[in-house]
């Protein structure tokens, strides 16, 4: 490693921690006036680069044309926060908070495709910044002058903050908020505007960050979900709501990426450590670290509990009437279905990909729905359990049956050791914790070559002859219908009462002497062996796996699915994984554009069905006073 390396990989660092700030910024403010956790803000940042990328296009040529083209493209993206915060975002401010999260995802997926409607699928890359286009030498090492504006910008902005929130009546306004929106409100403080004001303060900084990088990297259909990642680990590693804390975040991880690229492989007792492998996960991995010894971020403040309760979940109830019979009928029509493959031979395929489906939803509500734990990492366990039934298939030379039966057990052991960890966080500590885990365990798979296959996986697993075609799907039939009837038990066993004790009041839990984290701790343990049995399950149905089936995208396809199905019911998830599955198979095959009809449908049942498809059923048979 070389000293002019090193030095011109850390002033790298302090400009990609100044992009990243310029995000990460728009983002904390959100969520400490809002407490909304907004998944579409990498949206927002995205659709500044492509905004910018056109206006710089058309403006320019100039130094002046150029720069105001940035400028517009972030009031553009400002004016852009204030309608989804109005038309949206204020209907659902007193929805849980993952109801709020699936609803900003449906944005995601809206946006997506109205980039691709107006740009096009290519990568568009725009030209240099006028004036700043060289650059300059630097102990025999060159760095771009781009590079030393944006060096700047972090800092500036950052005081600029702090003087907009240290020293104007907004500011005073919107740090009260964060400290007590409630009595902001008592104080007759119009809350609504100043929520529209911050959303869309909050969206015009993505978008500023989105629209500085129009001569650093192209604009791209990818950005959304690559960069919330990132902006989401500076926001929780600084604190929620602390800008400070964001801009150390960003600096922190910046240089972590920095010295990993500088280090290159290095030997140490005849090992090859290769560095620049493990910026795929640096920031993640210190994120895992902060949070486990600082919950709440190196600069943030436990947060304060609402005295907002809402309204008390309604309680389970099992299978009567209609409802068995609707079980039932759906059971038989499993069954019949492989009978018609000759005249509709993808319809056992699709509910085949049905099953796989709610096994992995009913996983992730086994902890979610019964225990109140949130988690952006689920597909972790997924991937553990489709990967490590490959390989004990393929590699290990075990048969089908027994690799499906042990691979769970290396979703189990993961998800043993996580909750450890895990069981001490709520909220979106523990979503962001889980979201660490998720993605270390996906960077192994991704560049274990000799084991995993790296991105290319594991292919060539196919269900062994006394297996195959209808036998493999009554198979996956019979385990999915034990899975989910031993979850249905469980829930109304002592054990599921108390699981759900803890999730309504960890006070009142351990003051009647239960053994809280022992409790969550199991309740982690049994997704995480549900979920790996789902991936042991999916592996064998499509031949094989890849590391896509750990991302991020994978995980919120869970969260989605519970939360359409309703979270508050046991047949939530059932209903959510079939639902999602259906749609998403018939979306595709309609037009291309099928993420923004998808995303219209999620937002449809945020803003008609706020208790997902199950709980609205719920309610219409109590109005009509069915049993």
């Amino acid at each position: 490693m070389h000293f002019s390396g090193l030095v011109v990989q850390v002033l790298n660092g302090l400009a990609e921690a100044s992009s990243l700030f310029l995000v990460a910024a728009g983002l904390s403010l959100i969520f400490g006036v809002s407490r909304i956790v907004n998944f579409a803000h990498g949206s927002l940042y995205m659709l500044g680069l492509y905004v910018a990328y056109t206006l710089v296009a058309a403006w320019g040529n100039t130094a002046p044309g150029y720069w105001l083209a940035i400028l517009a493209a972030a009031l553009v993206i400002g004016v852009l926060g204030a309608l989804i915060e109005i038309l949206l975002l204020r209907r659902i401010y007193q929805a849980p908070e993952m109801f709020q999260l699936l609803a900003t995802f449906g944005l995601v997926l809206l946006f997506n495709d109205l980039a691709l409607w107006l740009w096009g699928p290519d990568d568009l890359l725009g030209p240099l910044a006028p004036g700043l286009e060289g650059s300059l030498p630097i102990l025999g090492r060159y760095l771009p002058v781009y590079d030393i504006l944006l060096m700047v910008v972090g800092p500036a902005v950052l005081l600029a903050l702090w003087w907009v929130l240290a020293r104007t009546r907004w500011g005073m306004l919107v740090r009260a908020a964060t400290q007590d929106r409630e009595m902001l409100g008592a104080l007759g403080v119009n809350q609504a505007w100043l929520f529209t004001g911050v959303f869309a303060f909050g969206a015009l900084l993505a978008g500023l960050g989105g629209a500085m990088q129009v001569p650093r990297q192209p604009a791209s259909l990818m950005l959304d979900l690559s960069i919330i990642g990132d902006v989401f680990v500076v926001v929780v590693v600084g604190g929620m709501g602390s800008l400070p804390g964001a801009y150390l975040a960003a600096v922190i991880i910046a240089q972590l990426k920095a010295l990993c690229i500088s280090l290159g492989v290095v030997e140490i007792g005849g090992i090859s450590i290769a560095f620049p492998r493990l910026t795929l996960v640096i920031e993640f991995i210190f994120m895992a670290v902060v949070l486990t010894v600082r919950p709440w971020g190196l600069c943030g403040r436990p947060l304060a509990i609402s005295r907002h309760i809402g309204p008390p979940a309604a309680p389970l109830a099992s299978l009567r009437g209609a409802g068995r019979l609707a079980a039932a009928l759906a059971l038989a029509a499993l069954l019949a279905l492989p009978l018609l493959d000759g005249i509709l031979p993808y319809l056992p395929i699709l509910a085949q990909d049905v099953l796989i489906a709610i096994l992995f939803a009913v996983s992730l509500h086994a902890m979610m729905g019964l225990g109140g734990m949130p988690s952006f990492g689920h597909a972790a366990y997924f991937g553990l359990g489709a990967y490590g039934a490959a390989l004990l298939f393929q590699s290990a030379g075990v048969g089908m049956l027994p690799a499906i039966a042990l691979a769970p057990m290396l979703a189990c052991v993961a998800a043993m050791l996580f909750g450890l960890l895990g069981a001490r966080l709520t909220g979106v500590y523990l979503a962001m914790l889980t979201l660490a885990f998720a993605q270390i365990i996906w960077s192994i798979a991704f560049q274990w070559d000799d084991v995993t296959g790296g991105s290319n996986g594991l292919f060539g697993v196919w269900p062994e002859d006394w297996l195959s075609g209808r036998g493999y799907y009554y198979f996956t039939l019979l385990l999915v219908s034990a899975a989910v009837i031993l979850v249905r038990r469980a829930a109304f066993s002592p054990y599921g009462m108390a699981l759900r004790a803890t999730r309504d009041s960890v006070l009142r839990a351990s003051a009647s002497g239960m053994p809280v984290r022992r409790i969550q701790w199991v309740s982690f343990v049994a997704a995480g062996t549900l979920a790996g049995l789902a991936g042991a399950l999916y592996v064998f149905a499509k031949g094989g796996t890849s590391p896509e089936v750990m991302t991020v995208g994978k995980s919120v396809e869970a969260l989605v699915m519970v939360m359409l199905g309703g979270i508050q019911s046991l047949s939530g998830p059932v209903i959510g994984g079939a639902v999602f599955t259906v749609l998403q198979d018939f979306f595709v095959g309609v037009t291309e554009y099928w993420h923004a009809l998808f995303g219209l449908v999620i937002l449809l049942v945020v803003l008609a069905f706020p208790q997902g498809i199950a709980g609205w059923a719920a309610v219409l048979k109590r109005r009509e006073g069915r049993p």
